[in-house]
This record gives structure tokens, C-alpha cells and sequence, in this order.
């Protein structure tokens, strides 16, 4: 009895202090000054198109000034204009942030246009779709370089400026592919996990200096971007089901949605955001039953295209009168509004 006791009471000291812990966070950040985007110094990578577009246009509403940067110069133009009519302040610059001269040289010229970065929002990214057989090392590479050495390379040219003031956002949009590896998305997975595990390591180096960092891992968004996705193996059947799912309500969310969740994450500090329900039960269910979790992904694999065909298609050249139906209308909508119609070849 005298055991039972001692248990007992162990048990509601410990849930105690649990919630006295959450008490204590929920009062800290309540009184912490909101963070204010108005005036401040905006760099969002990949923001000529899809999620980095719509966040721009937000940040531009709340009176950011917004520098964005891609690949392709037609699409980066458009996506000026784009900004343009909302008002405000607007960088486009071309960079491909695989190369870190280019990124020190973007960097540079928002700091000669407006001064230091305030805030950092890595977004650019790269799709590649199809069973393992079918990728290749350069496509695993393309991925690590875009959604990992791009990261580091803007957080390293932002970074000792934000040091020297005390305060900074750093914003990185990994994806609910950074906590669960999804079948016939293996390259993009890794790349996205890796990001993870920068920016949880980039958030713990950098409190102590006043920045803050983000690690977003939204689900399936309905950007437009199946489009400009790349597909292999049985490239119709893979872009297929890809689009399909991204159009789907329940397992995809809008990117104006995603974009709201996201922004708002990084203007409280938190270390981390898991937007939409598919990404919050991968994530738990990875943690809690691993076993289960690999036996649900198994049976969705064998149930996807298995062709190994190592030619490289985009999804526009991969349509057919189902992806062209209604089941994907939805994001073709999207990708109308935030240019991905037009495919950049990169």
C-alpha cells in the first residue's frame, strides 16, 4: 500500500511539473513583444513561384521588404510583376543557391539595395519522383545541393550580420518528407531529413545570439508545382498519382494556408511547425510505432508504378486525360495563380 502510495505521488509530482512547465512556456511567449515583419528585411529563396510566391505577397500585405531568388529570369519576372502590384518594396535577383558565390553575391546585393537580412525563409526546392531503381546518384546530389548546401550556404551569408544586431528569423521549409521517407520520393526525403537536422542544430547554436530558427514540415501543398516536378520510370503513372494526391482535400492543404501556419510559426520563434494532419501522424506515427509505420508504407509501395526507367520527364510532358480531369482541378488552379504554368526547363 505504502509502495502504491509513493507511486501515486510520484506520478502527480511528475505531472505537476509537467504542467507547470507548460505554464510556464505558455506565459513566456505570451509575454514576449510579437515580432513584426513591417520594415524588415525579407529573403525568401525559391520565391518566384508556388509556396516562396505566396509567402512573398503575404509578407509584402503585412509591409516587408521582399527580395526573392530562383533559377529561371522568365519566371522571376513574372513574379516581379506580380509583387509589383501589391505595392511595397521588391528584389528579384537570379541565383541558383547550389552555388555559394552566387548566394554571397544575392546576399550582397539586398545588403547594397536595403541593408542587412533580417529574415531568412529557405524555399527553394527540387521534386524528383520514381521507384529507387530509377535514380541515379546525380539526382540524389541535385537534391542534398538544393535542400541542404543552399540552406547552409544563405544562413552562412546572413548570419554574422544578425549576430551583430542580437536578433534574426531564419524560416526552413523541409516537409513532412523530412520525417518520414515516402515511397518513390527517396532523394527528395533525404535531402528534406538532412535540412532537419541543420536547422534544429542551427537553433540551438544561435538562441544564445538572438535568432531564432524555424523548421517547417508542412504535408502535401496544392502550389501548382506537379508541373515543374520531374518524374522517371513509368513517368505518366508517377506524375499521375502525384498529381492527383496534390489536388486532393484531406491529404493536400492550399498554399495560402500553408503560407499563414508557417509565417506565423516563424514570427513566434517556434522550433518547429508540422502543418497538416498527414504530417503530424507520419511524424508520430514514425516515433511511437515504427514497426506499423514501415508496414503502411511498405503496402503503398507495391501499389506505385515499378518501372525503373532512368530518363528524366517533367510532369507537363508526362499529362494524360486523367490528370487532366477534375480529380486535379484544384491544382491547376494553383498553379494558375502562383506561376507554375509556365514550366522552367532547369
Amino acid at each position: 500500500m505504502a509502495d502504491r502510495r509513493h507511486t501515486e505521488r510520484k506520478g502527480f509530482s511528475l505531472g505537476a511539473l509537467a504542467a507547470g512547465v507548460g505554464a510556464a512556456v505558455g506565459l513566456k511567449r505570451a509575454l514576449r513583444p510579437r515580432f513584426s515583419f513591417k520594415d524588415k528585411r525579407v529573403v525568401i529563396t525559391g520565391g518566384s513561384r508556388g509556396l516562396g510566391l505566396v509567402m512573398a505577397r503575404m509578407l509584402l500585405k503585412e509591409g516587408a521588404r521582399v527580395a526573392i531568388c530562383g533559377r529561371d529570369v522568365e519566371s522571376l519576372q513574372r513574379a516581379h510583376a506580380d509583387l509589383e502590384r501589391i505595392g511595397g518594396h521588391v528584389l528579384s535577383l537570379r541565383c541558383d543557391v547550389r552555388d555559394q558565390v552566387q548566394v554571397d553575391a544575392m546576399v550582397g546585393a539586398v545588403h547594397e539595395q536595403w541593408g542587412a537580412v533580417d529574415v531568412l525563409i529557405n524555399n527553394a526546392g527540387v521534386i524528383m519522383v520514381g521507384p529507387l531503381e530509377s535514380m541515379t546518384l546525380e539526382d540524389f546530389q541535385e537534391a542534398v545541393d538544393v535542400h541542404l548546401w543552399g540552406p547552409l550556404y544563405t544562413t552562412l551569408a546572413v548570419v554574422p550580420a544578425m549576430k551583430a544586431r542580437g536578433e534574426g528569423r531564419i524560416l526552413n521549409v523541409s516537409s513532412m518528407g523530412g520525417k518520414l521517407s515516402i515511397p518513390h520520393l527517396v532523394p527528395y526525403s533525404v535531402s528534406k531529413f538532412a535540412l532537419v537536422g541543420l536547422s534544429d542544430g542551427l537553433r540551438t547554436e544561435l538562441a544564445q545570439d538572438g535568432i531564432r530558427v524555424t523548421t517547417a514540415c508542412p504535408s502535401l501543398i496544392r502550389t501548382g508545382s506537379p508541373r515543374n516536378a520531374n518524374f522517371k520510370g513509368d513517368h505518366e503513372k508517377e506524375y499521375a498519382w502525384f498529381h492527383v494526391s496534390n489536388s486532393m482535400m484531406g491529404v493536400s492543404m492550399s498554399a495560402e494556408r500553408v503560407a499563414r501556419k508557417i509565417i506565423e510559426a516563424c514570427r513566434r520563434g517556434d522550433a518547429e511547425a508540422l502543418v497538416g494532419m498527414p504530417a503530424k501522424l507520419g511524424a508520430v506515427g514514425r516515433a511511437l510505432a515504427p514497426n506499423l509505420t514501415a508496414a503502411v508504407l511498405d503496402a503503398i509501395n507495391r501499389r506505385l508504378p515499378q518501372d525503373s526507367t532512368p530518363e528524366r520527364y517533367k510532369g507537363s510532358q508526362s499529362e494524360t486525360p486523367l490528370t487532366r480531369s477534375w480529380l486535379t482541378e484544384m491544382s491547376r488552379r494553383a498553379a494558375e495563380r502562383n506561376n507554375e504554368n509556365e514550366v522552367s526547363l532547369h
